[in-house]
Formats: structure tokens, sequence, C-alpha cells
């Protein structure tokens, strides 16, 4: 390695989280100021949930009822072509159709 290039390494460096917990790790920074951390953070607490200020999983919700229905529907004319084509098929058989 290069000498003088690269910064100083902490090895006792502060972590502080917003909520007040405090912990020791080894950084190039002497103090790390962070927003959550495992004690605070939803998914570690157990308190996770699904946020929708905005209305975005109603708009989901709503987008795949209609992709729901449009495949149905499909599948509905599929169905009904498939035994259109039986019903042609048997009548040339018996010979109702030239």
């Amino acid at each position: 390695m290069r000498k003088e290039i690269h910064p100083p390494f902490y090895e006792n460096a502060t972590v502080i989280c917003a909520c007040g917990n405090t912990w020791t790790t080894g950084s190039t920074k002497e103090v790390i100021r962070t927003d959550v951390c495992s004690v605070c953070h939803p998914f570690f607490t157990g308190q996770q949930r699904i946020v929708d200020t905005t209305g975005q999983v109603e708009r989901f919700m709503k987008r795949l009822q209609a992709k729901e229905e449009r495949i149905a529907q499909v599948r509905a004319q599929q169905e009904a072509y498939r035994r259109r084509r039986e019903e042609e098929r048997k009548a040339r058989r018996r010979g109702d159709l030239g």
C-alpha cells in the first residue's frame, strides 16, 4: 500500500443512532450518525407494516384485479371458440355441413 494516501483508521469509532442507541466499530470516521439501527428499525422490532400515504397499495390492487378480469375474459373467449370449433367438427363428421 502507498503511504499517506489512506485516511486514518479509528478502531473505536462510535456509531450514534437517532433513537439514542450507540455502539463502537472500526471506521475511517471517529463518530458516525445514522437514522435507523437494529434497535429501532421496523423489520427488527416486529412492527413492520405497509405505509400507504398515497394510495399505492389500492392502485396496485386495482391494476391486479383488472388484469385478472382481462385474463378471465380471454379464457372465456378461448373456451367459446374451442366449443364452436368442436361443434363444427362434429357437424362435418355427421355430414350436416358441406
